[in-house]
């Protein structure tokens, strides 16, 4: 006998379906248990996490339009969908300190030595640097713990998805238009960390403000950051390992604290997909770092610009019609 599921529809109207109709599976291994989401599903979607998050073409925009497209029953505030991210992000975060652990071993040291001296020397950019990414997660951070389920809630669509993803891709173009010096040969050679420090505490806040953008599906992290780089006068490749190291923090923390939603009662039912989910990230996750850096060489934010106005308006159309 097939299980019939009570839903909501309207006000004041109820829907009966059946499980299977709604994309809903049993296990194989218990006929009584749901699988919420399945492992193919798992991996499909980890290995869009782990590739868009560092390209700027907002990974969680494509998670939401993603299921849609594919006919799939998974919304963006569905309990266990959002369980199952925790996974994802947290492979990204350590792919992000692993492929940079370089630069942030050099950070901590340097902000240990200012911490213990009282102030940061002259001439001490790993020590600035350090404080600058400090001061450019705090006020994201804060942003999203205030406004994430508002705008979670009130953008929670992939057609909104979609219709943000065009913004984005204008957002990419205008930073290009803006930016203070164009992609040169060699820019990206020698040590990185003295020219990122060259930045303001002003344009490092404007800059790590800017992330909490990204709380809109369809709006990118890592365009944003990278785009704000641009525009304060980084090169591409500066900008571009510049918005990594800005966004591991608030990576982690989006991961980790919710971590013990993963390994208590949300996470039944979910846990194996996260696992495998988070393991398809962080492989995509190496290979979409390892390019773009390689990428940010010599060229623009242009091509993601066009691929979002262009991916964007054709999913508008399929949600439309």
């Amino acid at each position: 006998m097939s299980q019939i599921l009570i839903f909501p529809l309207g006000v004041g109207g109820y829907r009966a379906l059946p499980a299977t109709s709604i994309g809903i599976r049993r296990s194989p291994a218990d006929p009584t248990s749901m699988e919420p989401i399945s492992y193919f599903q798992a991996i499909v979607l980890g290995l869009l996490q782990g590739f868009a998050e560092p390209f700027p073409i907002s990974s969680l925009g494509h998670a939401v339009i993603a299921p849609q497209l594919f006919g799939w029953d998974i919304h963006q505030n569905d309990e266990f969908f959002l369980t199952f991210l925790v996974g994802a992000h947290c492979a990204t975060a350590i792919v992000l300190f692993v492929l940079f652990r370089k630069d942030w071993m050099r950070i901590f040291r340097g902000m240990g030595r200012s911490l213990r001296d009282r102030r940061i020397g002259e001439g001490d950019s790993d020590a600035k640097l350090g404080w600058l990414l400090v001061i450019g997660t705090v006020p994201a951070g804060l942003i999203g713990l205030l406004l994430e389920h508002p705008l979670r809630s009130l953008f929670a669509s992939a057609s909104a998805a979609a219709a943000f993803l065009i913004v984005n891709g204008f957002l990419l173009l205008a930073f290009e238009s803006l930016r203070k010096r164009p992609p040169r040969r060699g820019d990206y050679l020698g040590d990185a960390e003295p020219r990122m420090a060259k930045l303001s505490w002003k344009q490092a806040i404007a800059v790590g403000t800017a992330q909490a953008a990204a709380l809109i599906p369809g709006i990118s992290r890592s365009g944003v950051t990278m785009g704000g780089g641009l525009v304060v006068g980084l090169s591409n490749e500066d900008a571009a390992r510049y918005s990594f190291l800005l966004a591991t923090p608030i990576i982690a923390a989006a991961g980790f604290l919710k971590l013990p939603e993963l390994l208590g009662s949300a996470g039944d039912g979910v846990r194996g997909q996260a696992f495998v989910g988070a393991l398809a990230a962080a492989l995509t996750t190496v290979i979409a770092v390892k390019f773009l850096l390689k990428f940010f060489e010599t060229n623009r934010l242009t091509p993601f610009g066009i691929y979002c106005i262009v991916a964007g308006t054709i999913c508008s159309l399929i949600f439309a019609f």
